[in-house]
């Protein structure tokens, strides 16, 4: 999620307009709503100092509105913080273990997510198992979703591919 989307997310959540909002940033009135609707919408990005105080308005973090940086610990922790607002991601506990999951309530969204987490957790088996190797493994993570044949969107061999490979079958 960008940082215009968070504002956007966090600014409705606090039930704020975007004037209103802007004005508390510093705008002039009659511009305040305005640069604010280009922050949101990405036509605009922020400076540190603003989002630092777009951040002290919204009570958040500034890295619960900036882009994470998945290299810290805090960065991915926003991350998740993100795929909560957006994917309905959950924290629990299940025998004494933290685990995540997805909130069934949450529709379409809740059955994709599913499908996808579900056919990495099954390609994870593979590999805890033997049946794949660390290459294939890592060759499906970096190129997914080309190589998830569970998924619909699995790349189809071309034409002119499948025809070849039909014609050698057959002899």
């Amino acid at each position: 999620m960008a940082i215009g989307e968070r504002i956007h997310f966090i600014r409705n959540l606090r039930g704020m307009t975007q004037k209103y909002l802007g004005i508390l940033a510093g705008f002039p009135e009659k511009a305040a709503d305005v640069r604010m609707a280009q922050y949101e919408s990405g036509t605009r990005t922020p400076k540190a100092d603003l989002t630092n105080k777009l951040a002290d308005i919204l009570e958040v973090s500034p890295q619960a509105l900036d882009l994470p940086n998945i290299d810290s610990d805090i960065g991915l922790m926003h991350t998740l913080f993100a795929l909560e607002d957006l994917y309905g991601l959950k924290v629990g506990e299940i025998d004494g273990e933290v685990c995540l999951r997805l909130d069934k309530h949450r529709g379409t969204t809740y059955a994709a997510m599913f499908t996808m987490l579900d056919s990495w957790r099954q390609t994870a088996a593979k590999l805890e198992t033997g049946e794949i190797t660390k290459d294939e493994y890592d060759q499906w993570r970096y190129r997914y979703p080309e190589f998830d044949t569970a998924q619909k969107w699995v790349k189809v061999p071309s034409q002119e591919l499948s025809d070849m490979l039909v014609k050698k079958l057959k002899k």
